[in-house]
């Protein structure tokens, strides 16, 4: 497997950003890792090896980016304002200077085929690939999503400015009537999955909630609700990601 690490300078964050690259060709998959995670993480939660066979076969090819959590959904230091204005920073960093990079080096890895990305994470990740995915579908046709929250109400209690509100997608779905977007989303792979064993209990209220916002939009998702012995931890996430990958390539 070829694996290759990265570090770059944001100009949108003024900072250094790492990430790693899994394979050589395939399918572009952009992963998030859980709550105050690095880029790392995915590997050595044992997803990447849990997905080898579709790397080494070149249908695969994995970017499992960082996250700056610390100074944002989970800053002890800055008020819910800073730290929501510092994600949209993030926000940039992500759609336009890591997004493009991927598409421009997936489209010369595949032979000038350009494909849009799978975005996927677990946990915390899953409520980053669900927001990116629904804010941005311009750049995405698939989402796994794994135990995730999609609201800010977990980080943020009840309070919703603008700003939270534009990163919460159970409160600013229910009113986009866009045309493009709702088909963007028509005609994307949309798979969300939770378990109902332990620590799962925020995950799956937030799940039901986002089915039926989906199901009111009419927008076609794949929902999936793991048995009670599902707990929110790596194993299962390992055996859901083999199960929901092989079925998107």
């Amino acid at each position: 497997m070829r694996i290759s690490y990265h570090k770059e300078y944001s100009q949108f964050l003024n900072r250094d950003m790492e990430y790693k690259i899994y394979g050589h060709a395939g399918k572009p998959m952009l992963v998030f890792p859980t709550s105050l995670g690095r880029f790392y993480q995915y590997e050595d939660s044992g997803m990447v090896n849990t997905l080898r066979e579709f790397i080494d076969a070149g249908k695969l090819q994995i970017w499992a980016c960082d996250s700056i959590d610390e100074e944002t959904f989970f800053s002890t230091h800055w008020n819910i304002e800073d730290r929501v204005a510092r994600h949209e920073q993030y926000d940039k960093y992500i759609t336009q200077e890591l997004v493009p990079g991927i598409l421009h080096q997936s489209k010369w890895n595949n032979g000038g085929n350009e494909q849009r990305i799978l975005i996927s994470g677990c946990s915390m990740g899953a409520y980053y690939s669900g927001n990116f995915f629904f804010r941005y579908p311009q750049y995405f046709d698939t989402l796994i999503a794994l135990s995730g929250v999609y609201s800010t109400r977990y980080f943020f209690g009840d309070y919703v400015s603008e700003a939270v509100y534009f990163n919460s997608p159970l409160d600013y779905l229910p009113g986009l009537h866009d045309d493009y977007y709702l088909n963007q989303y028509r005609h994307s792979n949309i798979i969300i999955c939770c378990g109902q064993g332990a620590y799962e209990d925020e995950m799956l209220q937030e799940t039901h909630l986002l089915q039926d916002l989906l199901e009111r939009k009419q927008i076609p998702a794949r929902i999936d609700y793991w048995g009670s012995d599902v707990d929110h931890d790596w194993p299962w996430w390992n055996r859901q990601i083999h199960h929901y990958v092989s079925g998107c390539l």
